[in-house]
């Protein structure tokens, strides 16, 4: 009886699949060029969870037996998941290919204007550099001086440096008849404690610790400005950046330091119009810029403007992440990531900002899951033209104990005034409560307690030709 509810299940996803994969071929066929993409997408994904959920569907080889003859026994799996892998690029790469062909063909671009000398060696190119510090007060008065769950601001009663960056950038621009591009982040102090990994999940930590992004870029002649980078370059799950000019407050949210910081591999963005933009990389896994087992991570993206003020992105993200230590059947499990955040600025004087997550993790597949759940919500009002009020809310239940090391349910609040004294530099004050529902947080009698409050000036400098976000 069990069988035979394996066998109708495993028809069930199978015909789940087909139906996926006729409704996905019906609109790159015949629907408009953005959502026949999102079917494929859509496809390779549905493909991707159902492998990963049937492993008995690897494929089989024939290996020699003892007693002569031959015997049939499963494909390594390695051998399997860079197949998968090579299935989702060419149905995103297929399907890409696709709706360029659906687009009408732009017309030729203008002549140039002639050339009255040669171009400049520093013509394109962006330098940028930035440096956060701050002082913070611990009311807890922790013996160590460690905030606990802080992803930059980790020390208590000490001046601290945050970060240093010095970024070097030149873009693509096809207008001006370059495809190729690349950027390099070089970063120092506490971040690089943070985000650049540790021996848990980085072979050889130190070779990488100050290089935050590094990555090549090349536009494809596809008719779109299709663009692929490869190299290592910051996550985009997560509503808040590396940056803090870039961000409402000075400190960092929970789900900022618990999701994932950067990736090291190949990755896609596609343009499909101006209120779609479509993504997929292919990636040695989680805080890896080289990879501790066989398998290649999955991520796939949607940036969607339904309107001018709002942004829209949904995120997936499946891998293993779990280290194989050179054993050629090491841990499978997966770590899961659906992440969703929208931003929306009704006015030039605020804006505000909802991030939705869900995360499972699992040592080997099919065994006990790890499960968080966090939302978080972000307001920013420019009160005058120099100062800015910023509001900044989450709630974490971490089932599994992923981000805090045992099972609770967190809660931060953070209340940050801005003052910005020139175009390039900036302080901000900022008060922040964190609280969970069972002791956690050390306090200077050697005490657990419930809360955590701190007090924090950031100042915060910025220079270079770069505009805009960094």
């Amino acid at each position: 009886m069990e069988e035979r509810r394996d066998k109708i299940a495993r028809r069930a996803v199978v015909s789940a699949v087909l139906v996926a994969g006729a409704g996905a071929a019906w609109l790159v066929a015949v629907a408009p060029a953005g959502f026949g993409f999102a079917g494929a997408v859509g496809v390779a994904v549905v493909w991707c969870v159902w492998l990963e959920r049937h492993p008995e569907s690897h494929r089989t080889i024939p290996e020699p037996a003892p007693d002569g003859g031959s015997r049939i026994v499963p494909e390594p799996r390695g051998a399997t998941d860079i197949r998968r892998a090579a299935l989702v690029l060419l149905i995103l790469l297929s399907s890409a290919t696709v709706v360029v062909a659906q687009t009408p063909p732009s017309p030729p671009p203008a002549s140039p204007p002639p050339q009255t000398g040669s171009e400049s060696p520093l013509e394109g190119w962006m330098l940028a550099t930035t440096l956060e510090g701050y002082y913070q007060w611990n009311v807890n008065r922790p013996s160590d001086r460690i905030n606990l769950l802080r992803a930059y601001d980790t020390r208590a009663n000490v001046f601290s440096i945050q970060q240093a960056v010095l970024l070097v950038e030149k873009a693509p621009d096809v207008a001006n008849g370059r495809r190729a591009g690349m950027r390099l982040d070089l970063q120092f102090g506490q971040a690089t404690e943070t985000v650049q990994g540790g021996a848990a999940n980085e072979p050889r930590p130190n070779v990488y610790r100050h290089v935050w992004q590094a990555y090549g870029s090349y536009i494809l002649p596809l008719g779109r400005d299709v663009q692929i980078d490869f190299g290592k370059f910051a996550s985009n799950l997560g509503y808040e950046t590396n940056y803090a000019k870039d961000n409402n407050n000075f400190s960092r949210a929970y789900l900022f330091n618990f999701l994932p910081f950067y990736h090291s591999g190949l990755r896609t963005t596609i343009p499909v119009n101006d209120k779609l933009t479509l993504m997929y990389m292919l990636t040695n896994g989680i805080q890896q810029t080289e990879d501790f087992n066989n398998f290649k991570s999955n991520h796939v993206a949607a940036v969607i403007k339904p309107a001018s003020k709002v942004t829209w992105t949904v995120n997936y993200y499946f891998g293993q992440e779990q280290p194989d230590g050179g054993e050629p059947d090491g841990p499978d499990g997966f770590f899961r990531v659906f992440d969703t955040y929208v931003a929306f600025a009704p006015t030039d004087r605020a804006s505000f900002g909802l991030d939705v997550n869900r995360v499972t993790s699992e040592v080997t597949r099919g065994g006990p899951e790890g499960r968080l759940t966090g939302l978080g919500a972000y307001a920013r009002y420019l009160v005058t033209t120099p100062a800015a009020l910023a509001l900044r809310y989450e709630w974490l239940d971490d089932d599994g104990g992923l981000f805090g090391g045992v099972p609770q349910v967190l809660q931060e609040i953070t209340v940050t005034a801005e003052h910005k004294f020139s175009d390039g530099f900036l302080a901000r004050g900022e008060f922040r409560r964190d609280w969970s529902d069972t002791v956690f947080f050390p306090a200077h009698d050697l005490e657990l307690r419930k809360g955590q409050n701190t007090v924090l000036v950031g100042l915060v400098w910025w220079m270079g030709n770069k505009k805009g976000p960094y």
